[in-house]
């Protein structure tokens, strides 16, 4: 990690279908060794999975599940005195977002349906009615801040 400056934020261009950034990065982040037209094949085949089910608009559906997902609080670790505490510390929302689409993502892999775009429809369903594995994980990172609140005096 370099100390001299931060590194620049690369510009990122809507997706062609929806003009949305945030489904844009979500692509980014399903797509395996730069194959950008296949992640692009699974997330609109999704969402053309979750227009069939709701018979409403999918962006709603995936904006609705990513807001179910990203966490407001985590805890981080802090040496104090040789002692490693367990610190809550509030969620930037660029790493909240983040965050979001990578739980969603990974617990859609996790998942057993047969192709990867059943598995992230039915994923961002569960996620937009606050249930599933990236839910799930949403309340174990809030529990565990709750738990370790008493150490927040050690905030930096």
């Amino acid at each position: 990690m370099s100390r001299r400056h931060r590194a620049e934020k690369r510009e990122i261009n809507p997706d062609p279908k929806y003009g949305n950034l945030v489904v844009s990065k979500f692509m980014n982040s399903i797509m395996y060794q730069g194959k950008k037209s296949v992640a692009e094949t699974i997330v609109y085949g999704a969402f053309e999975i979750i227009e069939g089910k709701t018979k409403g608009s999918p962006i709603q559906v995936f904006e609705q599940a990513l807001d179910n997902v990203m966490p407001s609080i985590e805890v981080r670790s802090r040496r104090v005195g040789g002692a490693t505490y367990q610190v809550p510390v509030e969620v930037r929302t660029t790493r909240r977002q983040a965050l979001g689409i990578r739980w969603i993502i990974s617990s859609a892999r996790e998942r057993g349906e047969k192709t990867m775009t059943e598995r992230l429809s039915a994923e961002l369903l569960d996620a937009s009615n606050n249930r599933g594995n990236a839910v799930k994980k949403r309340e174990d990172t809030h529990r565990m801040a709750e738990a370790n609140r008493a150490f927040s005096h050690y905030r930096w």
